[in-house]
């Protein structure tokens, strides 16, 4: 992953300071700077805020694609959708959830949870899905409606 170069030239290109953007996150300063220097890892929550911000799709800012803004695309992240699509997804790949578990390096009971929609997927299993199966983070997390396969 390597979204911190992103998330700087997506916050200078905007004339913005990480203050700006920390308090638009209702962050620290020093928060927003462990996402920009890639000490920390953004959670989904964060990306989805800072897509907005930026009015930028998370695929861009993970470094999945070059297209900045899909024509279609939401505001927020589809809880409802995204378990759904995991799930999807999966059962095309012919992927059992134990199989899944094991690319992914957690148990089956993590993905089980993703699936149940009793939590969003953590952002660096987000991002290996997406990145081994060139499919759209978006897509995946119900903020626009065509699946995009990615190159």
């Amino acid at each position: 992953m390597n979204y911190g170069t992103k998330l700087k030239e997506l916050r200078e290109y905007n004339d913005m300071s990480q203050y700006d953007v920390a308090k638009l996150l209702n962050i620290k300063r020093s928060s927003y700077n462990q996402f920009e220097q890639q000490y920390d890892i953004i959670p989904i929550k964060r990306l989805d805020e800072i897509s907005q911000i930026f009015d930028c799709s998370i695929d861009y800012i993970l470094g999945l694609t070059n297209i900045k803004k899909y024509n279609d695309s939401k505001k927020e992240i589809d809880k409802e959708s995204s378990k759904k699509r995991l799930k999807e997804f999966r059962k095309d790949h012919k992927l059992t959830q134990e199989k899944l578990a094991q690319v992914l390096k957690t148990s089956q009971s993590v993905i089980g949870g993703f699936e149940r929609g009793r939590n969003i997927i953590a952002t660096p299993f987000l991002y290996q899905i997406c990145s081994k199966y060139h499919i759209s983070a978006d897509y995946l997390l119900g903020k626009i409606d065509e699946p995009q396969e990615l190159s």
